[in-house]
């Protein structure tokens, strides 16, 4: 696919649609501030209330040219909800590059009820499936460079204890964009790349609803993690694997393996916690 547009990836370009889920805060809202700096007009999705309106704001002044600035407010667990949306966006044609980010943690555990289950799992993977669906038929028929970018987690990859909803949910996340990306490529003349941002310790509205009111040090900020997925893209990358200031992609890269390992080694599930384990972890990853 050949690169055009200052973001590098051909989808970002002045005048196209972008599409945000989840754009009302955080890494969401910062994707749809730089798309719009590009000159994209952008839609942006949240549930309804005063930060969607003013993250439209926001991104309506950092609006570089003449393109519109819209916000519509969505659940992206409703897949009528996400066609409405999808029918809006794309009513003068294909989005050329969709966002799908919203997500949310609501303190979930293994033994949480099942209304926080649904919720977690509605927002986070059938968000992702609905708006899939929702999307790209129309920007694959449009035959123009376009992008599908998911947020997925690194805890849909290690699935640490705790917060297993969560968990679960971004497990999903990946395995439905691994298969869009791999629908994709199977398709003569498709146009339409997919991406999986996996982000590291990023300073978000998640982190703020645990009760972080300042950012770590060791946090990046949205922008910076946005920097890095265009990047990213424009080098075709599908996972698009965040470092941070406290975690290296080498560590990362080892955490994974040594999760794809309790598998291949027969360990105990999830081994790096595991008492009789735990220093033979600590081995691995300085070694």
């Amino acid at each position: 696919m050949d690169q055009a547009g200052t973001g590098g990836h051909p989808a970002i370009q002045a005048g196209r649609t972008a599409v945000v889920a989840g754009a009302a805060s955080g890494i969401g809202l910062a994707a749809a501030t730089r798309l719009a700096a590009e000159g994209m007009a952008v839609w942006l999705a949240d549930l309804p209330g005063p930060a969607l309106d003013a993250a439209r704001d926001t991104v309506a002044a950092a609006a570089s040219g003449s393109a519109a600035i819209r916000a519509l407010p969505t659940d992206v667990g409703d897949r009528a909800a996400m066609e409405a949306l999808a029918g809006a966006a794309q009513a003068d044609g294909p989005a050329a590059l969709v966002m799908l980010n919203a997500g949310i943690e609501a303190g979930g555990k293994l033994f949480s009820d099942d209304a926080t289950w649904r919720r977690i799992l509605d927002t986070n993977l059938w968000g992702v499936i609905n708006g899939i669906r929702a999307f790209a038929p129309a920007m694959i028929a449009g035959g123009e460079p376009g992008a599908l970018v998911v947020t997925g987690s690194k805890q849909g990859i290690t699935t640490p204890p705790g917060n297993t909803p969560y968990n679960v949910s971004k497990a999903g996340v990946k395995a439905a964009t691994e298969a869009l990306a791999h629908d994709l490529r199977q398709r003569e003349g498709a146009r339409v790349s997919a991406h999986l941002l996996i982000p590291g310790f990023v300073y978000t509205g998640l982190a703020k609803a645990r009760g972080v009111t300042e950012r770590p040090a060791g946090a990046w900020t949205p922008e910076e993690t946005v920097d890095f997925l265009l990047t990213g893209m424009a080098r075709g990358d599908f996972y698009i694997l965040c470092p941070d200031n406290e975690t290296t992609r080498a560590q990362d890269e080892k955490r994974i393996a040594w999760a794809a390992g309790d598998i291949i080694e027969n360990r105990p599930a999830l081994s790096r916690w595991h008492p009789d384990h735990a220093e033979a972890f600590g081995r691995f990853l300085e070694g």
